[in-house]
């Protein structure tokens, strides 16, 4: 009987770290979303936003003021400046950020 007891806990206990360690591991896309936002130039810098598969389109009214290494910094896997506009790829992410950026702005 005791070491039904002993199995138990251990088992409540590795839950309750497996449920800690992936709380730890999840993003917070909101403060992602902000760091982007500061790193594209700030909301009133953003003249259009969109998300296709991994990639993560946006319209900018100057392009002078992005910070690419920022944005590197957060996971971008690439860049891709054309005039006014950047594809950055976020992969998975994509969607999810565009999403908090679209209640931001």
């Amino acid at each position: 009987m005791d070491q039904w007891l002993i199995y138990f806990i251990l088992v409540v206990t590795l839950i309750f770290i497996s449920l800690i360690v992936r709380k730890l591991m999840k993003k917070d896309f909101h403060l992602e979303a902000n760091k982007l936002l500061g790193y594209l130039g700030g909301k009133d810098n953003i003249v259009n936003a969109e998300c296709n598969m991994s990639r993560f389109k946006v319209m900018l009214k100057d392009i002078s003021l992005v910070d690419k290494d920022g944005i590197t910094k957060l996971g971008a896997k690439g860049i891709v400046e054309i005039d006014n506009q950047l594809k950055i790829i976020f992969g998975k992410d994509a969607k999810q950020l565009k999403k908090y950026i679209d209640e931001l702005l």
